[in-house]
């Protein structure tokens, strides 16, 4: 379903008919790969005060039951970290954009080797907690948050800049996300993670259904054709989706539904 430019994709009508949709995915057919923050979760002051509401919980539980282990969390933040908020739950996840691994509950996670630990210290040298600019090392990319602090954008992407100039032997890229830089490794995305999560039982030969909603998406939906996919996302739009919802509690309850008429 491509959606023109210009339509009211925030609407109740676009909303219900994602609704609508999502209700006819059969979980037993389907992989679920879903996104967190800004998808799942609202986004919050900082990465770190954001809710997970216990009803989420429930419905992630009851649907990695009924997809027979077919869920996972695609998100930018390290596994460890999406297992703190969504605990006790220890779900199949793509963690970091792709940097990371875990294929199945309580499983070892795999991951990409990390930046210099003298790049990274540069990187995060911009975080300035009284200003407002927050930082995530996850050694294998740094992320630098101003949700509290807009007006420094452009003195963050001139350190950015800066940094990896001071590094030219050190393959990086910058991914830019919603009031975020983050630095990482070249060639790692959502969309790769997919692809090979997909290879792997019980993800196999299943219908992977994502949904997403910022810039850092854009390699998970683009993967999705040629796996056969359905996407889904939160007020943006994207090439090919099957629905876009209003916002993340349109989310949470669709898969409240989903998780209760099977």
């Amino acid at each position: 379903m491509n959606f023109p430019i210009g339509d009211d994709r925030h609407g109740p009508e676009t909303n219900a008919a994602a609704l609508r949709s999502f209700a006819a995915l059969d979980p037993s057919s389907i992989a679920l790969l879903l996104d967190v923050d800004g998808t799942l979760i609202d986004i919050g002051p900082s990465p770190f005060e954001v809710d997970v509401p216990d009803t989420l919980k429930s419905s992630l539980e009851r649907l990695y039951a009924l997809t027979g282990g077919a869920l996972a969390l695609v998100s930018g933040r390290p596994i460890r970290d999406l297992d703190k908020l969504f605990t006790p739950l220890t779900l199949p996840a793509v963690g970091g954009h792709g940097a990371e691994m875990r294929l199945a509950e309580g499983a070892s996670v795999s991951r990409v080797g990390d930046l210099p630990q003298a790049m990274r210290t540069r990187l995060v040298a911009a975080a300035d907690a009284a200003a407002g600019i927050e930082f995530e090392d996850k050694g294998y990319s740094v992320a630098l948050h101003y949700r509290k602090a807009p007006g420094y954008a452009d003195r963050l992407h001139a350190h950015v800049r800066a940094s990896r100039a001071a590094f030219p032997e050190e393959a990086t890229e910058v991914l830019p996300g919603k009031m975020m830089i983050e630095i990482k490794r070249p060639d790692v995305d959502k969309g790769g993670g997919i692809r090979e999560l997909m290879r792997h039982k019980p993800f196999h030969d299943r219908t992977p259904v994502f949904i997403g909603d910022d810039v850092t998406d854009e390699a998970a939906f683009a993967v999705l054709p040629a796996l056969g996919g359905k996407g889904y996302s939160v007020s943006r739009e994207f090439t090919g989706l099957s629905g876009i919802f209003s916002a993340p509690s349109e989310v949470r309850e669709a898969l409240q539904r989903l998780a209760a008429t099977r």
